[in-house]
């Protein structure tokens, strides 16, 4: 049942040195909060999971919390490379940095196939493509009825899922509308779940046709953290700051540029206010 907690109490007691974390949001809504108290908490040897790794996993990357990268595209978006994520591979800083690379489709079924307590996730993909010989976690099998070859990849059941959302309310059932990516079936899929919120409400009100519901009994704790997804966007709370994005590409190129905004940013920072 989620409980309403501070960020730091959150995080202390649900993410864990070693762990296997999904961050996830799509365009919208990335748990910026969250993963920036990760870094305060200097969280080690985590894997760090996400169909589309930008901003936050550089920072995380670059500020020593990952040991692994499970993702599906990574990269600054409309800007270019993440320096971080490229410096832990090629340089291996600040530490090596493994990487099992996959494709969108099989990212969403592994986590559909988490949430329904599958040990794997069986569709059509990876045909005429490279990745299978670089990742030994694609493999092919064949239809026992049709004779097709179809991939598998196993089912990802992360310890812990990270998301934001627009709304809780008082019982800790959560909402979240506008573009919807992976998260209901991260958080199906994890072990422990935390949402952060822009805001708790005693009721959701109107709602659009793809708002997603995740009732209390499926979380493990509710945070009320307001810009909680900053410099992404939170649909119908605040926009997008694309000159961070633009900007971050400059703070990221060095490693003594990148530290300072950490310094500054992140470490010499407490969490948000609720």
């Amino acid at each position: 049942m989620g409980s309403f907690r501070k960020l730091s109490e959150a995080i202390a007691s649900l993410v864990h040195d070693g762990d296997s974390v999904a961050l996830e949001g799509f365009t919208h809504l990335i748990p910026f909060a969250a993963g920036h108290e990760i870094i305060r908490q200097r969280r080690r040897g985590l894997t760090l999971i996400r169909m589309t790794p930008d901003l936050l996993y550089d920072q995380m990357i670059g500020a020593g919390c990952a040991r692994k990268l499970v993702f599906s595209w990574g990269g600054n978006p409309g800007v270019g490379s993440l320096h971080r994520f490229r410096d832990a591979v090629e340089k291996q800083w600040p530490a090596p940095l493994e990487l099992e690379e996959h494709s969108h489709a099989a990212m969403a079924n592994a986590y559909t196939a988490g949430a329904a307590g599958m040990p794997c996730a069986i569709f059509r993909g990876y045909q005429g493509v490279d990745l299978p010989s670089v990742n030994s976690n694609i493999r092919f099998l064949a239809c026992p009825f049709t004779g097709e070859s179809l991939a598998s990849v196993p089912a990802l059941r992360p310890d812990v899922a990270v998301i934001h959302a627009q709304k809780a309310d008082r019982q800790g059932n959560v909402l979240l509308e506008g573009i919807v990516g992976v998260q209901k079936e991260a958080v199906l899929a994890a072990r422990r779940s935390l949402v952060t919120v822009e805001e708790v409400v005693d009721d959701f009100g109107p709602r659009s046709p793809n708002a997603v519901i995740l009732p209390s009994w499926v979380l493990t704790a509710v945070v009320l953290a307001p810009g909680g997804a900053r410099p992404s966007y939170a649909q119908g709370y605040y926009a997008r700051d694309n000159s961070f994005y633009v900007a971050w590409d400059a703070i990221a190129k060095d490693r003594a540029g990148f530290q300072a905004w950490i310094d500054e940013h992140v470490l010499g920072r407490a969490e948000l206010p609720a």
